[in-house]
């Protein structure tokens, strides 16, 4: 807090920020932004013509969303055992490459403006990305002369299941490993509520000269000047540290050691979730909890109220509110997967806290039989999971 430059222009705590990314993300260039969807939109805005194809290894709402709104279209080239909740692969993060570069090949490179990579993949339940398979996306993509952009916003915590489930990574620190990873793309978007370690902000960050420039001339129109891009002097000094923490092994041993000693008590009681348990949270198969529902009937936003009402305990739907509608049919887009995300914040619960929220889950599911669907009563025109309202049905 005291360390805050707050000059509007040239704060020298975007600069701590700008080397902080340099060291650890390797990445030439950055624009800071009020938060992860501010980057999206300046990507999204500048990269995309109407018309355009962009793959990924699955959806993230708002990322998707701006990709729309920019005239794209986003096609899922996830590997697909991501689909399947009780699959036990270790890295459901990956591209299904033959189908990347399917779909390369039907609409031409041309047309795909870069390829959208998530690490970890949030709705497959917070599943990584293997080394091995981001290599073999770089080369199809260099190839044909496309660009790949990460979702770095939990690029650590991938880092951690590369060195703990792929050969060849045990010994090497997590640092490192970022490293290596993030050089395989040519920039990323950044939420800082995530690994950074903060309550606000985020980055776009690029290698190409152009792109850099573009985007400093445009996030001056919607966000503030290149030197701040939204955030305070203090939040961008908080960020340039919590980038430094984050990457430390202890660290983030530990914050996926919490994730995992909620999931494993969730499994050890027969409770169906996402396996195996991925980063950031716990994810339930509301299908498997009640399998008695239809998905219009919005089981997982069912469930997802039954915990809160039960304990206070709050978690997000991860299903077809999320999904939400085609923008060319209107229709209700139908993801394999209900899921209801148990997320869990950085430094903030103890082991306690997690006993009460396994508890509370557990209550639920002895009396899952009992639930009834729910109603639409009030649907946004966007991401109509922060603020739609739901009834009971009778």
């Amino acid at each position: 807090m005291m360390l805050g430059d707050e000059a509007y222009a040239g704060s020298k705590n975007y600069y701590h920020l700008q080397d902080a990314i340099r060291n650890y993300y390797g990445y030439r260039h950055i624009v800071p932004t009020h938060q992860g969807r501010g980057a999206e939109h300046l990507l999204s805005r500048m990269l995309i013509k109407p018309g355009d194809t962009v793959p990924g290894n699955m959806y993230f709402t708002t990322t998707r969303l701006h990709q729309e709104l920019a005239g794209g279209r986003f096609v899922d080239v996830i590997t697909p055992a991501a689909h399947d909740p009780a699959d036990e692969s270790p890295f459901k993060g990956d591209f299904d490459i033959d189908a990347l570069e399917a779909v390369i090949g039907k609409v031409g490179p041309e047309r795909i403006p870069y390829v959208c990579v998530g690490a970890t993949v949030n709705m497959a339940g917070g599943q990584p990305i293997s080394m091995a398979n981001m290599r073999a996306v770089r080369e199809l993509t260099q190839r044909h002369g496309i660009r790949i952009f990460l979702d770095a916003t939990r690029a650590v915590e991938n880092a951690y299941f590369i060195q703990q489930r792929e050969p060849g990574f045990a010994d090497r620190t997590i640092a490192s490993i970022l490293m290596e990873f993030c050089a395989l793309s040519d920039g990323c978007t950044m939420s800082g509520k995530k690994d950074p370690l903060v309550n606000i902000g985020g980055w776009l960050a690029m290698n190409d000269d152009e792109v850099y420039e573009e985007a400093s001339n445009l996030v001056v129109v919607y966000e503030g000047l290149h030197t701040y891009g939204g955030m305070a002097g203090r939040d961008m000094e908080a960020m340039a540290r919590g980038i430094e923490e984050a990457v430390q092994d202890d660290h983030i041993r530990a914050r996926i050691g919490q994730v995992e000693y909620l999931g494993q008590k969730l499994i050890d009681w027969g409770i169906p979730v996402v396996r195996p348990i991925g980063g950031h949270a716990v994810y339930l198969d509301a299908k498997a909890f009640y399998p008695h529902l239809g998905q219009d009937e919005f089981p997982a936003q069912r469930l997802a109220a039954e915990l809160y009402l039960d304990s206070g305990v709050r978690a997000m739907e991860r299903g077809i509110v999320s999904a939400g509608r085609d923008a060319a049919t209107g229709r209700h887009h139908y993801p394999k997967l209900e899921l209801v995300r148990l997320t869990i914040p950085r430094r903030v619960y103890t082991q306690a806290h997690m006993d009460v929220a396994a508890e509370s889950v557990a209550a639920v599911h002895d009396r899952r039989h009992e639930a009834k669907g729910l109603e639409m009563v009030f649907e946004p025109k966007y991401l109509r999971f922060f603020q739609a309202r739901f009834k009971p049905k009778e």
